[in-house]
């Protein structure tokens, strides 16, 4: 009986080997670029996910319905990082090794994102992030180690504290982020520059996923003699805070600078006094006055039929992106694609892109300041990252 059992497993395992191997044989003659997307599909993050998805998928859409690239189209298969490393880690090796991508853009997440470089490294899988602003990526890529890692995204706190010091005339800051890479990546980052700008921190506490109650920090922060609150977090714990610096008296007094969604309709909605005068600094915002942009903007709308938020364009962009260095390779060789993305000049929404040699994309961002409940482009602004010393 058992030996039965036994070779009846065997033959179904061989069976689903064959199938794999089938559907393997079948990816290869359909001349697609396989391109993998590691984002949150499920969990507290999924709606980044879903809007990283969706932009992606409307970039290929387009670059196919064009002839794709150089004759190839573009397929998009997804993985579910959940928001969390291990998961992405996971999602990330699946896609390599059962899907058999060319390319990979990932994550939204800081974490996922530096958790996924070494095993794109050891594959030697092109992983082009789109979304995540931890400094430690890029520190890491290029000259600094991961020679298969680039990234499409600016690192925001720099032109924050800049536009904080220089024009709000803010030298005293309090931080409130969230406990995480992102977070405290951000803040580290900052206190990196801040002596440039006579700036200091004095108080430092950072909030985990899922808490509601601020109201003691949020008093300490009051009695400090702190002039701006610096925090880098979760866009569904924004209005949370918000609602609580009403309560404790510094709502129009203590602005919010950083990154954390403060210029969303929803989030000014619900504390709009809060709001007020909030800076924030944003790859793309859907106002962004260029051709590209609000040609996006509306595609975007009329396939989905809601307005798209940073992370749809991002991944939107990133795909064209990587299209152009495929055409300037000539094929979709990763190693080629990769020399052709460190040389290459691509006319994004946004303005011109290029690559340091830490595969760090140059890139403005949008400084906007929340004034009387909308939120009002400041300007794009660019700054050079200073790496550690080799």
């Amino acid at each position: 009986m058992t030996h039965k059992l036994d070779r009846r497993a065997f033959c179904i395992a061989m069976g689903l080997i064959g199938l794999r191997a089938a559907s393997t044989d079948a990816r290869a003659e359909d001349g697609a670029i396989r391109l993998g997307i590691v984002a949150p599909m499920s969990g507290p993050n999924s709606r980044y996910g879903s809007f990283s998805l969706r932009g992606a998928q409307l970039a290929a859409e387009e670059i196919n319905n064009s002839g794709g690239v150089g004759g190839r189209k573009i397929t998009i298969i997804s993985g579910d990082s959940q928001g969390t490393p291990v998961e992405g880690v996971s999602a990330t090796r699946r896609l390599i090794d059962l899907d058999k991508v060319d390319f990979i853009i990932g994550d939204v997440s800081s974490s996922v994102t530096l958790a996924m470089q070494p095993v794109a490294e050891d594959a030697g899988v092109l992983l082009l992030n789109a979304a995540s602003s931890n400094p430690k990526i890029t520190y890491g890529a290029g000259v600094g180690g991961f020679k298969w890692t680039f990234r499409n995204y600016p690192t925001d706190a720099l032109v924050v504290i800049q536009y904080a010091a220089e024009k709000r005339g803010f030298t005293k800051f309090a931080v409130l982020s969230v406990d995480t890479d992102y977070g405290r990546a951000a803040i580290e980052f900052t206190k990196k520059y801040l002596p440039g700008f006579k700036g200091e921190i004095l108080t430092e506490d950072y909030y985990k996923e899922g808490e509601v109650d601020f109201r003691s920090v949020l008093a300490k922060i009051r009695d400090s003699g702190a002039q701006a609150i610096i925090m880098y977090g979760l866009a569904d714990t924004t209005p949370i805070i918000a609602r609580q610096m009403i309560e404790v008296g510094l709502a129009g007094k203590i602005p919010l600078i950083g990154n954390a969604e403060f210029n969303t309709e929803t989030t000014i909605k619900a504390a709009p006094k809060a709001l007020e005068g909030a800076v924030e600094a944003a790859a793309w915002l859907p106002a962004w006055d260029s051709p590209k942009s609000l040609a996006f903007v509306e595609k975007f709308k009329a396939k989905y039929h809601e307005t798209p938020n940073n992370h749809a364009y991002v991944h939107w962009e990133t795909v064209h992106l990587l299209a152009k260095a495929i055409e300037a390779a000539g094929s979709a060789d990763r190693a080629k694609v990769r020399d052709a993305l460190s040389k290459i000049k691509y006319d994004s929404a946004m303005g011109e892109v290029t690559f340091d040699d830490h595969n760090q994309a140059r890139l403005p961002m949008i400084l906007l300041q929340i004034e009387n409940g909308k939120p009002a482009i400041k300007g794009a602004y660019s700054a050079e990252i200073k790496y550690p010393a080799k």
